[in-house]
């Protein structure tokens, strides 16, 4: 089974054989640390920090289908070598682009996403309110904005209706996380511990989603809820919404909490919060386990992985497009 690989120090990749040579440096170039990863093992690559890498590399990545995610040292994603796909079909991409261009079905996909991804938020307020957190009056009015979803005349009055329900749903998290302030959601730099944590988690999300689309037939540029723009796989960012509430920020409130994660694992740095080496390896380490983690699937009758729940997602998708299903997003019954 293929796996997922983090490097985390600043160094250099290389081929050697049938083996990714990662020669970790320090400050000043100098060699400190030698991995060896076998291909056939390796899945996608996160890179965390400068990588020093030739185009012969590249080439050969993607002739082994190996996607690499780049994220730079404040932990901003910055962008993903993916491999061209063998997945490719014209029908697909058809009806992807028909879906895409009739205002109607783009706004009905796009109205889906939110219903989604509102929803499972709320569940996640709902689960701390039942637990003594105070959250009902955030509940009632985000309610009251998802009973608007379907009143919404076009994209832009929907992204609207969803970034009020983002902005009350973060304001929750004071009350959810024990001992960490959230000043609101502040993004490039993030203002304190949780909004790292949220950048840096989101970021991660959305790469696995795109690893999930590139399972399937589906073009991860040709959105709905988003905008199509160069240089970006917009439909992840889609995708990517409705499982957020689910792995990133259960995640988050689980180790901040649990204390798993602390102040000494953040660093400040003009104004710039980030997390340490150690603080960056814990977050991975349980990201990863997290998207491990099974759940019994309602209509497979068998248990799956948060990670296949992101590939089930875009087959139900790409059903949608082919008119064979109709699509409806996932929402946590748990």
């Amino acid at each position: 089974m293929k796996k997922t690989y983090y490097l985390f120090n600043a160094g250099r990749l290389s081929r050697k054989d049938n083996t990714l040579k990662f020669v970790a440096t320090d400050s000043q170039g100098q060699p400190r640390d030698t991995r060896f990863l076998p291909v056939e093992g390796i899945e996608q690559l996160y890179v965390f920090g400068a990588l020093d890498a030739n185009s012969a590399l590249f080439n050969f990545l993607g002739q082994q289908g190996i996607t690499v995610h780049f994220f730079d040292y404040y932990e901003n994603y910055t962008g993903s070598f993916v491999p061209r796909s063998g997945l490719l079909s014209g029908k697909m991409l058809i009806a992807q682009a028909k879906a895409h261009l009739k205002k109607s079905k783009r706004l009905e996909i796009a109205k889906k996403f939110v219903d989604g991804a509102s929803f499972n938020m709320m569940k996640n307020l709902k689960y701390y309110n039942s637990r003594g957190k105070d959250l009902q009056q955030t509940i009632n009015q985000i309610e009251n904005l998802r009973q608007s979803i379907p009143q919404a005349k076009d994209i832009k009055q929907l992204m609207g209706i969803e970034g009020n329900i983002r902005k009350l749903y973060y304001e929750g998290f004071d009350l959810i996380i024990n001992d960490f302030e959230m000043q609101g959601r502040t993004y490039r730099p993030p203002a304190d511990e949780v909004n790292a944590l949220i950048s840096l988690g989101n970021m991660m999300c959305y790469s696995e989603m795109l690893r999930a689309i590139n399972k399937t037939q589906i073009d991860p540029t040709i959105s709905f809820l988003h905008e199509p723009g160069e240089r970006r796989f917009s439909l992840a960012l889609d995708l990517a919404e409705i499982f957020k509430p689910i792995i990133v920020d259960r995640l988050i409130f689980k180790l901040l909490n649990k204390k798993i994660i602390t102040k000494s694992d953040f660093d400040a740095k003009l104004n710039y919060i980030v997390l340490t080496q150690a603080g960056k390896k814990k977050f991975v380490q349980h990201f990863e386990q997290r998207l491990q983690e099974t759940i019994m699937h309602r209509v497979l009758k068998k248990k799956v992985s948060y990670r296949t729940l992101m590939r089930l997602e875009c087959y139900k998708l790409a059903k949608e497009f082919l008119g064979i299903d109709e699509y409806k997003p996932f929402k946590s019954w748990w």
